[in-house]
């Protein structure tokens, strides 16, 4: 039996796979999930690209096998005698440590305390070696300090192989897939495609393949409030500490390119919470956290959007890995103790 990749935009180990499906082959073909209760279709449709379906659980699965699989295709990654040393809040570690143990490659992630004990226990249980770093006393963010421990073991670690998810033209690639996957779900493509911005990988990959393909298809980036990824913070968002993981950024992503998304929209992290809170509630959808980001930028979006606009929206992953954060309620009081930040009206700004 002969199964093609699933990410035909990506190399892989040979053209195709001349054996029967393994568990890298199902990632990706995600469902397409109507969200008729949330958001009544009378007014305009929204469709949900559930990422949670891959094997490891979130979309960081895509990223994972196109860097991978492309690094030891083009020899960086030797299977047996290779280290992978890379910075992760959680998803995209746990989806190397599938890859890695699948292909025989140690594995080094870098994270921090706001990623959960169970997704280092995942990380842990595949065989991957995980570290803990706190914040950078320069910058006061965590990222910064995670990048500096992966510099540091990339100098001290023997065979030892950074794929830089925030800078890695293969990152960005494998999500043409996940927008064509959605354009053939949708003929013409969706009017509105609304997606979180992490190391903006997704927003690239899909903006790349809308541009490519000619399509009306609008991109609304779901940013933090706080992060700097489309700029700097505004005087409403300083002070504002982020503690949900999957989007924002306290560096500008090298990935990043001028003109990928047409809007973007900052949330705080409770609008993370209520969104994944009500997405459960009304679709019975157990969501993460920037997947609740996303669906408080679309209710957000009700104002201006026209009547009868197709949307999707990406769900990056479950909400599985959040019981202890979003879905406990005594997490949710402890947090959300200070007043809420108080941003502009619509909570929008437009990217340079």
């Amino acid at each position: 039996m002969t199964v093609l990749a699933s990410d035909a935009s990506a190399p892989v180990l040979g053209a195709t796979r001349t054996r029967d499906p393994d568990i890298v082959a199902t990632i990706g073909s995600t469902p397409l999930v109507a969200l008729d209760r949330l958001f009544p279709p009378a007014r305009f449709q929204v469709y949900a690209k559930c990422e949670r379906f891959n094997p490891g659980g979130s979309i960081k699965d895509r990223a994972a096998k196109s860097m991978i699989e492309h690094a030891i295709q083009a020899g960086k990654l030797v299977p047996g005698v290779s280290t992978v040393v890379e910075s992760s809040s959680g998803n995209l570690g746990i989806a190397l440590a599938q890859l890695c143990n699948f292909y025989r490659l140690s594995l080094i992630c870098v994270v921090d305390p706001r990623t959960t004990a169970q997704n280092a226990a995942i990380m842990r249980a595949y065989g991957a070696t995980v570290e803990v770093v706190d914040r950078d006393p320069a910058t006061g963010e965590y990222l910064p300090a995670r990048i500096n421990r992966v510099q540091a073991l990339l100098e001290s670690v023997p065979d030892a192989y950074w794929p830089n998810q925030y800078a890695n033209e293969y990152n960005a690639r494998a999500h043409h897939h996940t927008m064509r996957e959605i354009c053939e779900a949708l003929p013409g493509g969706p009017d509105y495609l609304f997606l979180a911005a992490g190391t903006t990988g997704t927003l690239r990959g899909c903006a790349e393949y809308i541009q490519e393909s000619a399509l009306a298809t609008r991109v609304v980036a779901v940013d933090a409030v706080g992060s700097v990824i489309f700029g700097p913070p505004e005087p409403w968002e300083r002070g504002h500490r982020r503690t949900i993981p999957g989007h924002g950024a306290a560096v500008v992503p090298p990935l990043l390119r001028p003109g990928l998304a047409d809007r973007v929209v900052k949330v705080t992290d409770l609008d993370c919470v209520r969104g994944c809170r009500q997405l459960l509630a009304q679709e019975s959808i157990l969501a993460g956290g920037s997947s609740g980001a996303v669906i408080a930028a679309l209710q957000g979006a009700a104002d201006w959007l026209e009547p009868g606009a197709t949307c999707v929206a990406v769900l990056p992953d479950g909400g599985d890995r959040y019981l202890d954060t979003i879905y406990s309620d005594a997490w949710v009081e402890t947090r959300f103790q200070e007043p809420r930040p108080q941003p502009n009206p619509d909570h929008e700004r437009s990217e340079p």
